[in-house]
């Protein structure tokens, strides 16, 4: 069965992401910079040696409490995964209260309590605030670690490994942050099935007693609370909390640069888009003088929606969604400077281009004074917007202790923004963007994008989904001598039922849903019979959208406007509206384009016309999917969980790209030759 989700969807998901639009065609007058007076918050220190920092606003009756322990970054190796582990187990039950009665409680005082590997974080009407900081405490100092958890942790590591095995994303942020660092660096190691198979319940305990202790520990507190009371609490809970021994926590160096521009690809047969990123480390800290310059050239390049490469790859050609940059501070010389998109295969070649030209564009040419005045501006009005939240004054109290940042870091930000000139600009671009030692990681569809990437003229070396340099690729698998497109369709037409039983079918019937977010659904009904007659009703928050065709003619409504089908659209609706659009294949207009390997396996690729390729499995024979291309992109449907129906086998799960989205509908019913009339079609 051939399905099309109605474009309705695609403005739906737009709508979802819209804001309001204001003018931005004349920029406000400059005001001077806001003097900066931040509270200074009060501070102490248990025996154990956690500092403690207080930040009292009685504004709403809450508190919360943030614990940090400032380990060096940590390898884990061969048993990458043990810290996720760990995290997941923390905050559920204590030596001392079991892991329901204790998570019960946390829900009946309303509150908030949560662990990572280094650390944790509570929050509770202010009112609770003793209870929850000994809540807390006992999760920290007292973990109820058990076997049994344990193992169901770890599986649950495992299945999520396996289910992001074809994210193009997760790929492309695991092999761009390995080749920068080394994966025998924190930051490019990664988590594999085999890593986490590796660790042993021991392997957990022992991480947490030589990590998870208070040797370099701050407890950051904000709200409705009293100092004296703090340290009144505080001292009573976690002074308990012994000191582990010293360690000495030995860091790599990171990976260095490339020699030279170069494209690091990754081939994802899968993939519906190509994820770009050219990225190169870089060592930056805040304390560094160049910081301040730094943030207003990336803000100028791509950290906001005006930037020079959103301007180019989204609003001049269409690219992508949008392209973004960054730069990244580390205290242990381990960050790095990004820039990229996700954008359609057809155009991978291009965006890579482009993305050169700008970054090269900001390192040679003096910026613009209003691309100057409109970055410090954003940073302006966001540093004096946060200003009004406590937390932020905690987070800067904090970072000031993390960073070793002079006293008054935050209270002469705004004058150090301010102080950024074109030719500061040019000479961080120039420090910190370096385009000529980048890396070029690009995640995509070999066999749609290598043929371009290589006309660029850039260097290109091979990688697969884990980092491991490999040899280029075979993108094109001949075809066995006695394969045609007929033989293809009708493998598949005898796989699902054989063409007698789908002669039988007049008509067919489904309802469908799928989750957007939680709590947000698409539904779905389509109907169509062998009379070139269609029905199709998506339902959203939004309201409701209606396709009609009736065997020549045809209109479609939403929100209360009705238009007729033109003559092309009702041709194409007639495509659509077969039950089994492989029978008429047969008849002609289809044909067999090559075997390629398509979401992980091989598959036939058939042109069925109309822009439209479909691959049936090589395998099984089965339909995989259907892409149909436009010059604004391409979308996909995936058929998948094959389920029999009146003999005949329906893929029950229909997943759709919307862009870089992908959304599952799954088949909540399906009748053959059941549940439709003509006045269906009315």
């Amino acid at each position: 069965m051939k399905t099309k989700i109605s474009a309705f969807v695609v403005l739906f998901l737009m709508a979802m992401g819209v804001n309001a639009q204001i003018d931005r065609s004349k920029m406000p007058e400059p005001g001077p910079a806001p003097k900066i007076t931040l509270e200074v918050p009060g501070e102490f220190e248990l025996k154990n040696g956690i500092k403690v920092l207080v930040v009292e606003n009685h504004k709403l009756p809450r508190v919360s409490y943030s614990l940090t322990i400032d380990n060096k970054p940590i390898t884990e190796g061969k048993k990458a995964g043990v810290s996720s582990i760990l995290a997941a187990m923390l905050g559920n039950g204590t030596t001392n209260i079991s892991k329901d009665e204790f998570n019960e409680e946390i829900d009946f005082l309303g509150a908030r309590l949560g662990f990572s590997a280094q650390g944790g974080f509570a929050s509770s009407l202010s009112k609770y605030s003793d209870r929850i900081i000994e809540l807390m405490a006992d999760a920290a100092i007292n973990p109820l670690l058990t076997k049994e958890e344990f193992e169901k942790e770890k599986e649950k590591l495992i299945e999520s490994i396996k289910s992001n095995e074809k994210s193009v994303d997760a790929v492309a942020s695991r092999v761009g942050s390995a080749l920068s660092y080394g994966v025998n660096h924190p930051r490019g190691e990664f988590l594999t099935e085999d890593t986490v198979k590796n660790i042993e319940f021991g392997d957990v305990l022992a991480f947490y007693e030589k990590y998870f202790n208070p040797n370099y520990a701050y407890i950051v507190v904000v709200g409705d609370v009293d100092i004296r009371d703090v340290k009144k609490q505080l001292k009573k809970h976690f002074s308990k909390w012994e000191k582990a021994a010293s360690i000495d926590i030995s860091l790599p160096e990171p990976q260095a640069n490339a020699q030279y521009t170069q494209i690091n690809f990754v081939d994802m047969p899968n993939a519906v888009q190509s994820n770009i990123s050219l990225t190169n480390n870089v060592d930056l800290k805040k304390k560094d003088e160049d910081y301040h310059s730094v943030l207003i050239a990336n803000k100028i390049l791509g950290g906001g929606f005006g930037s020079y490469l959103n301007m180019n790859l989204r609003e001049e050609h269409g690219y992508t969604y949008g392209a973004r940059s960054s730069v990244g501070t580390s205290r242990w010389n381990a960050s790095r400077f990004t820039a990229g998109a996700a954008v359609r295969n057809a155009v991978t070649d291009s965006a890579v281009v482009e993305t050169l030209k700008e970054i090269n564009r900001i390192k040679t040419e003096p910026v613009d004074s209003k691309d100057l005045a409109n970055a410090k501006a954003k940073y302006v009005g966001d540093f004096v917007l946060a200003l009004e939240s406590p937390q932020t004054i905690a987070r800067y109290a904090l970072d000031i202790k993390l960073n070793d940042l002079p006293h008054d870091f935050y209270t002469t930000y705004l004058e150090k923004i301010n102080a950024v000139s074109k030719e500061d600009v040019t000479r961080v671009a120039n420090k910190y963007f370096k385009t000529e030692n980048a890396r070029i990681v690009v995640v995509g569809k070999g066999s749609e994008v290598i043929e371009n990437l290589e006309k660029t003229g850039i260097p290109i070396k091979y990688y697969d989904t884990y980092a491991k340099s490999v040899e280029k690729p075979v993108f094109e698998i001949p075809i066995p001598a006695d394969m045609d497109v007929t033989k293809v369709l009708n493998t598949y037409i005898e796989k699902i039922g054989g063409k007698a039983k789908l002669d039988n079918v007049n008509s067919v019937s489904m309802q469908a849903e799928a989750e957007l977010q939680p709590g947000v659904m698409l539904n779905l009904e389509m109907k169509k019979t062998t009379k070139n007659q269609l029905l199709q009703i998506v339902k959203t928050p939004m309201g409701a959208q209606k396709q009609v065709l009736d065997g020549s003619a045809g209109y479609s409504s939403a929100g209360g406007q009705k238009v007729e089908m033109t003559e092309d659209q009702v041709k194409a609706a007639q495509l659509e509206s077969s039950p089994f659009p492989e029978i008429n294949y047969l008849n002609g207009g289809a044909t067999l384009e090559k075997i390629e390997v398509f979401d992980g396996q091989k598959a036939y690729k058939v042109n069925a016309g109309e822009n439209t390729s479909i691959y049936y499995s090589v395998e099984t024979g089965l339909k995989i999917a259907e892409v149909k291309s436009s010059p604004a992109g391409s979308q996909t449907m995936f058929f998948e969980d094959y389920k029999e129906v009146g003999g005949i086998l329906f893929p029950f799960k229909l997943s759709q790209t919307f862009g870089p989205r992908k959304i599952a509908f799954i088949i909540k019913d399906l009748k053959v030759n059941e549940g439709v009339t003509d006045a269906d079609f009315d």
